[in-house]
């Protein structure tokens, strides 16, 4: 790995280490050493002011002061959003809230990654009552490099912010646990079978459209000799639900290396757990759509694209902004290409960019017609998840209407 490099001092020498981010956190340029002894309105004022600090205490310790300096960003944004809250949920009111909303996000990131984590070579932490963690930093960075010498064993090899280290856990327990899902059916225990995200790979946890996928009719044919495309495909979990449905054949695509070995590692497991049918899905390494040397034409195309257009502040946001509604265009365009006789493709969206203003169903209608489709029907169903019941979000007056939608386009 070609890491960038942050540095700080020790006894008036510098001290230089390996910077990891995977959201694109530049290192600190100001970097102060810190223990339980600092308390957490000096570490708010510090990080407020840019400053990264580095950990020396115990660990539990660092987790606590992060939970505190939540509390104050919290009742720092209470206080600016008293003073200035709309007066009504409209579309334009909306939107602004959005922007203010992915602002006060990128600040909050900010001060609550200002505590770092020195690390080992091999990953390992040396602070008082640390995890082990090695696991979970290999499946996210990959193997820990050799460690050139015995006494490098305890020095700071590598640094991460604190908040970062904790989300590689948590994604390491997800990815152990897996997330159940219904439309697969059952393992061999008679338990619901389970996809397992990898870290940095979209978690299907909204169900809303995977019922939707195992509900929709499927084209007419021989379900065997059937070709479906599963375009970025992420975990795999479309892919799978098709080919439990019976489709013969399901090209799932992907870029991402992360997602492609997630997508393939689920295959495997699912057919260990008695899923035969996963066994038709072939993932693929390819920009949207396969090559055509492949299979020139799919009766099936599906793509759920991340719903928002927005530009992504780091990789791990690639599935939920669409920067200039790059993908979703790419997707219409190229389907409308691969589209057999028959075929159709199925565009799974939600109309919440539409709520808060950034993207028009009079665009989205005007894309598919400019694509060569047309809309032959549309399913929808009602997003459950947590948010959408929350009357304390600022973006609650959206959320609360939000409906997920599964297009069934053709050819025109």
């Amino acid at each position: 790995m070609n890491l960038p490099q942050i540095t700080w001092s020790l006894d008036d020498a510098p001290h230089t280490a390996h910077w990891h981010s995977e959201r694109g956190m530049p290192a600190p340029q100001r970097v102060q050493l810190a223990d339980d002894t600092l308390s957490a309105d000096a570490a708010y004022r510090l990080a407020s002011e840019g400053v990264g600090l580095l950990w020396c205490g115990d660990f539990q310790n660092a987790r606590h002061l992060v939970q505190a300096l939540d509390r104050r960003i919290q009742r720092h944004s209470a206080r600016k959003q008293s003073k200035a809250r709309p007066a009504a949920p409209k579309a334009a009111a909306l939107t602004s809230a959005f922007h203010q909303q992915r602002q006060a996000q990128a600040q909050r990131a900010r001060i609550l990654g200002s505590v770092l984590i020195p690390l080992q070579a091999d990953y390992g932490i040396t602070l008082r009552r640390a995890p082990d963690a090695k696991l979970a930093c290999e499946e996210a960075w990959g193997a820990a490099p050799k460690k050139a010498a015995a006494s490098s064993a305890v020095a700071t090899h590598s640094v991460c912010s604190l908040r970062e280290l904790l989300g590689i856990i948590s994604a390491h327990e997800w990815h152990k646990k897996g997330v159940e899902i219904p439309q697969l059916g059952l393992d061999r225990a008679k338990l619901p079978l389970r996809i397992h995200p990898h870290y940095g790979v979209f978690s299907p946890v909204r169900g809303e459209y995977l019922a939707l996928v195992a509900q929709a009719p499927l084209p007419a044919g021989d379900l065997s000799q059937l070709v479906a495309i599963d375009v970025g495909t992420g975990t795999g979990v479309l892919a799978a639900i098709l080919a439990k449905r019976g489709i013969g054949t399901v090209l799932a695509t992907e870029l991402s290396p992360r997602a492609l070995a997630c997508a393939r590692d689920n295959m495997s497991r699912l057919q260990a757990a008695g899923l035969k049918q996963a066994a038709h899905v072939k993932v693929l390494e390819a920009d949207l759509f396969p090559d055509t040397a492949l299979f020139e034409k799919a009766n099936l195309i599906v793509c759920n694209p991340p719903w928002l257009p927005g530009r992504p502040s780091s990789t791990l946001e690639q599935a939920v902004y669409d920067e200039g509604n790059q993908m979703l265009l790419a997707f219409l365009r190229g389907a409308a290409q691969r589209l057999a006789l028959g075929g159709e493709a199925w565009l799974i969206l939600s109309d919440f960019a539409e709520l808060l203003g950034l993207r028009s169903r009079d665009e989205l209608q005007a894309a598919i017609l400019a694509a060569g489709l047309k809309v032959i029907a549309r399913l929808d169903t009602t997003p459950k998840h947590p948010k959408s019941r929350d009357d304390t979000d600022p973006l609650f007056a959206a959320r609360s209407k939000e409906t997920t939608s599964l297009w069934r386009l053709a050819s025109a």
